[in-house]
């Protein structure tokens, strides 16, 4: 089974204009995410998927492989599509391009999933939730069933619960945006409009339920952090300190 790495870079971000390259303890933002995701043992490959020719030349002095796609591409995935639809190979694994402390112990079980799991879809991770997560919007919930496939996925809490919340609770997980499609499901997720589900949640993963996918839902220890605005970036220089 091939399966590849692949980093969607975009450098107009509304948020944070240029963030795949601004400076990390040294390092450009992007220059991270390549580094953890060459540390998995199970892609054949890494490609960054970027719309901007200064992301591109950072590519070429990293030495890692850049395609270039459409300025016009309205998400992350779709311009993973772009990027790979020529390509040859069996499973293409998302890799966030503003999680500079992504690695092999996110990557690797995204990709081990596809191959302990034929007939597997899409492959996404989640941890623990904790308390204050439970009505954050932002932190986005996950439920799934006992073969440990997604059931639904909300920005509410859910499930809805007539008792306190508990500490250590596994009715609920916090999702973590990392994808993996095998070919096949990523040619159909990008060629179907967005639902009408996704768009109230605006979750797009929700297309891929509603589309009949097979989610698998790996547990990983900790969380990943990611790059949103300057504030953030401030808060994970403070932690790699």
């Amino acid at each position: 089974m091939i399966i590849i790495g692949v980093i969607p870079a975009r450098y107009g971000s509304t948020r944070f204009p240029g963030k795949p390259l601004v400076m990390l303890k040294g390092k450009p933002l992007l220059q991270w995410v390549v580094e953890g995701a060459r540390k998995s043992k199970l892609l054949s490959k890494v490609i960054v998927a970027t719309d901007d020719e200064r992301i591109q030349k950072l590519c070429h002095e990293i030495k890692v492989d850049v395609v270039m796609t459409s300025p016009d591409c309205p998400t992350g995935t779709d311009r993973l599509f772009e990027a790979t639809k020529n390509l040859n190979f069996d499973v293409a694994i998302n890799v966030q391009g503003d999680e500079p402390l992504i690695d092999e112990t996110y990557i690797d079980p995204l990709a081990k999933a596809f191959l302990e799991n034929p007939g597997l879809d899409m492959a996404t991770l989640a941890h623990g939730l904790e308390p204050q997560d439970i009505d954050n919007k932002n932190a986005v919930k996950v439920i799934k069933n006992q073969k440990s496939e997604a059931i639904y996925f909300s920005r509410f809490a859910i499930p809805y619960s007539r008792k306190n919340f508990e500490t250590g609770s596994t009715a609920a997980l916090k999702h973590i945006g990392l994808y993996g499609y095998t070919k096949a499901f990523l040619q159909k997720f990008c060629s179907t409009e967005p639902t009408e589900l996704e768009l109230h949640e605006s979750l797009e993963q929700l297309r891929a339920l509603h589309l009949g996918a097979k989610i698998k839902v790996i547990q990983v220890e900790k969380p990943t952090y990611g790059v949103d605005t300057e504030d953030d970036l401030r808060k994970l220089e403070a932690l790699l300190k």
